[in-house]
């Protein structure tokens, strides 16, 4: 009697283990199977259209396939990149224009790809904009603003009469302006810890490599406080002779970190 009921017990987990098995098995149906090319994109864009990029993304990729070698495909890549960037897969977007870009060197959209690139580095304002927060202005990683400023600055210059190049030179000045500004920031932070070395060093970087910058201003003003603090006499007046001559009207000289009301990028 106790080996009949081990006998049904073990018939029963092997019915279960094998009806188990047969719904791991069982394959994803893929609804686009029998669509044309363009019914797919069209589905894709429908789901663009309501912001539904999580959902435009795999139909993009299946159009990827179904069309290669074709106009249609170099669509798909580039839709699947703004999908991403718009869903939030920055690194994936990027790859995807990287990977368009190589695949496609004499596409007539390889601005559009330059200009995309510039936008999805420009707009990761976390490092661009660290100064706002309260982290350690020294610990922060401008890559991708200087990311930013090469792809626009390969689009104007291989593509000056691109529909996407006013927008790009207009971006590439105001991350001059943010880098520069950043560089300044960090200036200021080491000052403030009195840091004066260091703080003479970023307010030098800052313009050494940034020309006609706002934050210039300030650089020059940290530097006139920095070598006093090191008592340097010299390099104080000489400091304060050129932000004199570049602005005799300082608002910091007269307000010290203030500064002036307006903030730089109110200019864009």
């Amino acid at each position: 009697m106790q080996r009949a009921r081990l006998s049904a017990a073990t018939a029963g987990a092997l019915a279960l283990a094998v009806l188990l098995s047969a719904c791991s098995s069982t394959k994803p149906v893929d609804k686009t199977a029998g669509w044309s090319p363009n019914r797919i994109f069209a589905e894709a864009k429908d789901e663009m259209g309501t912001g539904a990029y999580e959902k435009a993304i795999p139909l993009l990729e299946t159009l990827e396939g179904r069309a290669a070698g074709t106009p249609l495909a170099q669509q798909a890549q580039l839709d699947k990149a703004y999908s991403q960037f718009r869903n939030g897969e920055r690194a994936e977007s990027i790859a995807t224009l990287d990977r368009f870009m190589r695949l496609h060197p004499a596409s007539p959209a390889i601005d559009y790809a330059l200009y995309m690139k510039g936008v999805i580095n420009f707009n990761d304002e976390l490092g661009l904009f660290a100064f706002l927060s309260r982290q350690d202005l020294s610990e922060r990683d401008q890559r991708a603003a200087k990311e930013a400023f090469e792809s626009f600055n390969e689009l104007v210059t291989r593509f000056p009469d691109s529909r996407y190049t006013p927008d790009a030179r207009a971006r590439m000045r105001y991350t001059v302006n943010a880098l520069a500004q950043y560089e300044v920031h960090v200036a200021r932070y080491y000052y403030r810890r009195g840091a004066y070395v260091a703080a003479v060093n970023r307010a030098q970087q800052a313009l050494a490599d940034y020309r006609d910058a706002p934050a210039l201003e300030e650089a020059l003003y940290i530097l006139v406080l920095s070598y006093d603090k090191l008592s340097m006499p010299q390099l104080r007046d000489d400091a304060k002779r050129v932000l004199d001559q570049n602005y005799p009207n300082s608002l910091y000289v007269a307000r010290g970190f203030r500064g002036p009301d307006k903030p730089w990028w109110q200019l864009w």
